[in-house]
């Protein structure tokens, strides 16, 4: 990886993809990054140190099965942020285009397959910024960030690392336990309205800003 502070975030991002062979191969080098950042926190370091030994120990096809089942099957844990702030509505599609839009003026090209708001991409683009940019990026969207995180804490799914990690480099308030503890019920709604929402349900008009994180 490259010697700037912010690959940092790339290998955040690669921790929030799919634990395919290739990812876990790439660990050691994971944990050199994190170990050698002066934007992760020390009590940040630790969980993530813990999430990587989960990752390099875990038989391959529990890894995958708990990342399905973490962030594929509902609202409340999705990595796709305009999920968290638009839900499935016209005005997604066009923040969608803006982020796009963002990312092509400084040259980051996505693949074809990428979405633009999905949270590895995110964290992959802002590596290749500065760090006020990636504090009003991250900012923007912290509230998202940190339902996201406190919903894992609360499923006592260690992953809830990444995102305190997250939280702590832009400077915002960390993850709450008392608060986490309070969302068992208020995620299973979302991921209930997740699963049982029609294919194509009615389309709300466009408006308000398309940032990240903002309605």
């Amino acid at each position: 990886m490259s010697d700037s502070p912010m690959i940092v975030l790339r290998a955040l991002g690669i921790l929030l993809t799919y634990p395919r062979p290739e990812l876990r191969a790439a660990l050691p080098e994971i944990a050199d990054a994190l170990r050698a950042s002066p934007l992760i926190a020390p009590q940040d370091r630790d969980a993530l140190e813990g999430l990587i030994v989960l990752l390099t120990d875990a038989d391959q096809l529990w890894a995958e099965e708990n990342y399905v089942e973490l962030f594929d099957r509902g609202r409340a844990t999705s990595l796709h942020l305009f999920e968290h702030v638009h839900g499935d509505t016209r005005a997604r599609g066009d923040a969608m285009v803006d982020l796009k839009s963002v990312y092509e003026r400084a040259g980051f090209s996505l693949a074809a397959n990428e979405l633009p708001d999905f949270l590895p991409v995110v964290l992959e683009y802002l590596s290749c910024r500065d760090l006020a940019e990636t504090k009003d990026m991250i900012g923007d969207c912290a509230h998202v960030l940190r339902a996201v995180g406190e919903t894992l804490l609360q499923r006592g799914s260690i992953y809830s690392a990444v995102f305190a990690a997250l939280l702590g480099i832009a400077g915002q308030p960390g993850l709450d336990r008392k608060a986490a503890s309070r969302r068992a019920a208020e995620t299973e709604d979302l991921d209930r309205e997740w699963t049982e929402q029609p294919a194509f349900g009615p389309q709300t008009p466009a408006g308000g800003s398309s940032g990240i994180g903002r309605t």
